[in-house]
């Protein structure tokens, strides 16, 4: 849609490079181009805006197969205006110049046009098809014939149309009867999977089958080598038995001998022990003799020198004491007897003790 300002009574109109504009004033031509700009009069300007660009046209609608099943066809039409001027003057192409919108439909008119054309080829073609080859080789066919018949329609080359491309999506027939048609293949795929799942199942039976025997064979195999392996185990126990029993006899002469040499050895051994524990004691007897002798004479000799020694100490201790006076000797005798006496701690005099005593003092100092 053209861009339409104003400005001082007076209006500016901005084209589109995607979109050819016509300017009539009087019945005069005054501007024709694509994304050109320019001012008007909005009372005295018929302006017409033709699109230049390519456009889509989709389309579905339903057509009858041979066998008179109804399918719906899925189509798209690419085309563009070739010649702006052809199509202004076959189409209404006029705009408001305060808004700039286009005052009829002219691209609906065009995709009325475009539709039932290629309508009716798409009708022509599947009219003459089965079902099953429409589904399969159908939308090239429908294709072709469309592309083929709108590029022979007078009408499009007279309003300036050109077809730019063809696209057919799908032919797709009613739900119920795409679903019978589904189903022998969904059978025979069904079949197929069956008839796998049957062969997976036999092959695994045989594989089965197959690790059963060796295991068979495997387990008869170990049996086989374990016999071997007990009557291997057997001579070796019997084998390591005698090896056994011959290093048991060698080990008990051997023994034996080291027990006689041994024994030879300790009673050799005793024998020289006691005779020279008999040496030593004859040596020990004679020294010990010598010894006791000269012990008693050593003795004997210190018991007489004693004796003397004695006999002399007491011949001069009879000599000191009996050249004393008697007060010296009662003096010395209270000594000694003090020093043999026990502790006494008090003494308790009677009257008749101190009378007797002083009695027998006062006779000494008077004798």
């Amino acid at each position: 849609m053209a861009d339409i300002t104003r400005r001082l009574g007076r209006r500016h109109l901005r084209g589109a490079p995607t979109a050819h504009i016509r300017h009539h004033r009087g019945g005069k031509l005054l501007h024709d181009g694509t994304g050109i700009s320019f001012w008007f009069r909005a009372l005295t300007a018929a302006i017409s805006e033709i699109p230049v660009d390519d456009r889509e046209l989709a389309m579905t609608f339903h057509a009858r197969t041979a066998d008179f099943q109804d399918v719906a066809v899925q189509a798209t039409v690419t085309y563009r205006i070739g010649d702006p001027a052809l199509a202004a003057a076959r189409l209404d192409f006029s705009i408001d110049p305060g808004t700039g919108a286009w005052r009829g439909t002219p691209l609906e008119q065009l995709g009325t046009l475009l539709t039932e054309t290629a309508q009716q080829h798409a009708l022509a073609v599947l009219a003459r098809t089965p079902l099953a080859s429409a589904l399969v080789d159908g939308v090239a066919a429908v294709r072709e014939r469309i592309a083929q018949g709108l590029g022979a329609e007078p009408r499009l080359p007279a309003t300036g149309i050109e077809v730019v491309a063809v696209r057919v999506m799908a032919l797709r027939p009613e739900p119920e009867v795409e679903r019978a048609l589904r189903t022998p293949a969904r059978e025979q795929i069904q079949q197929e999977a069956d008839r796998a799942t049957y062969e997976r199942r036999a092959v695994a039976v045989e594989r089965e089958r197959t690790i059963a025997e060796n295991e068979l064979a495997s387990q008869i195999e170990l049996a086989r080598r374990e016999e071997q392996l007990v009557e291997q185990r057997g001579t070796n126990t019997r084998r390591e038995a005698e090896e056994h029993a011959a290093a048991d006899a060698v080990r008990a002469e051997a023994e034996a001998a080291r027990s006689v040499k041994l024994a030879e050895a300790e009673a050799a051994r005793t024998v020289r022990l006691a005779e020279a524990e008999a040496a030593r004691s004859v040596k020990l007897g004679e020294a010990e003799a010598a010894r006791a002798v000269t012990l008693a004479r050593a003795e004997a000799e210190g018991a007489r020198e004693t004796g003397e020694a004695r006999a002399a100490a007491q011949a001069a201790w009879l000599r000191v004491h009996g050249e004393v006076d008697v007060a010296t000797l009662h003096a010395l005798t209270g000594t000694r007897l003090a020093e043999n006496l026990p502790r006494i701690d008090s003494i308790t005099v009677s009257p008749d003790v101190l009378t007797g005593l002083l009695a027998k003092l006062g006779a000494t100092e008077e004798s």
